[in-house]
């Protein structure tokens, strides 16, 4: 079971440091982080981000939980590498953002509406249920976690796109496509919802 984050009401939280080292895959790492920005200038949407993820470094260090744990950053890498391969001190930034990302979820941190983690879970769904992703389901289920108003908006927005796609036959109507053998599917899932329990990745 994942630890939690020091609970704290002052704005600079210093245990919060210790627990990303502790905690956070390659969290052990982020004290040779010497700052010299590498990773935010070679990141190709450092832009989108809250923080860039040297400035998200420091924060960890200032003890910014709040910020650190509700930041855009995390969710917004898309884990091209370039910061890894470039870093000079050898920094696993990007498996840092990706464990922070995943934390940050399972700790009750990230955005409802945060668009990463509702298409993450959409697509999540329709993998565990059909074992495929079905395009229109995958859809439907992100348009609508923003709200029946805006989900209605968005699908109108795409309707043209959606009917040529399956005008071209690049999407079928329909029920749902599944695989054969989702009783194991299921079973190797359970497995390792189990192991990652046991070893305390949940």
């Amino acid at each position: 079971m994942t630890v939690a984050p020091p609970d704290t009401s002052t704005k600079y939280d210093l245990d919060f440091a210790k627990w990303v080292y502790e905690n956070i895959e390659g969290g052990d790492k982020l004290a040779l982080c010497m700052q010299c920005g590498v990773c935010s200038g070679s990141c190709p949407i450092g832009v989108q981000m809250d923080y860039g993820p040297r400035k998200l470094f420091m924060m960890i260090r200032a003890g910014m939980k709040e910020e650190v744990m509700t930041s855009s950053t995390q969710w917004n890498c898309t884990s091209c590498y370039r910061c890894v391969v470039r870093c000079p001190r050898s920094v696993p930034v990007t498996y840092i953002l990706q464990d922070l990302a995943a934390k940050s979820a399972e700790l009750g941190y990230a955005q409802k509406t945060n668009e990463n983690v509702n298409f993450a879970r959409s697509f999540w769904w329709s993998a565990k249920t059909f074992g495929r992703t079905d395009e229109r389901l995958v859809t439907a289920l992100y348009y609508f976690s923003f709200g029946l108003k805006e989900g209605y908006q968005r699908g109108l927005a795409n309707l043209k796109i959606a009917l040529n796609f399956v005008k071209r036959g690049r999407m079928h109507i329909g029920l749902p496509h599944r695989i054969k053998g989702r009783r194991q599917l299921k079973a190797i899932l359970a497995k390792a919802e189990e192991i990652a329990k046991r070893e305390g990745l949940h």
